[in-house]
């Protein structure tokens, strides 16, 4: 799957935050919510890596000192919402 830029389609980018919220739930709830609830987590829907701080920025620093460069979605740890979508600051 493309990367996600700002030439996106919507589809696109529906796309990409739905694999996401599926590695969240599939794979991350069980495991963060009871020790890292009310963090953001950071999720690379590519990688299926994700970074946990206690703001996106944080976050992404994060994922990017791990050398990935995203971009992410973000999501708040014990909240059925996603969060938003954001490229790591450069």
């Amino acid at each position: 799957m493309p990367a996600i830029t700002p030439q996106s389609s919507r589809e696109e980018v529906e796309q990409f935050a739905e694999r996401a919220k599926k590695i969240y739930f599939d794979q991350l709830a069980v495991q963060l919510e009871p020790v890292h609830n009310r963090e953001i987590v950071a999720i690379d829907p590519e990688t299926g890596n994700y970074f946990l701080g206690k703001d996106e920025v944080q976050a992404a620093d994060r994922g990017r000192a791990a050398g990935d460069e995203g971009p992410f979605f973000f999501m708040l740890v014990g909240s059925p919402y996603a969060h938003k979508l954001r490229s790591p600051r450069r």
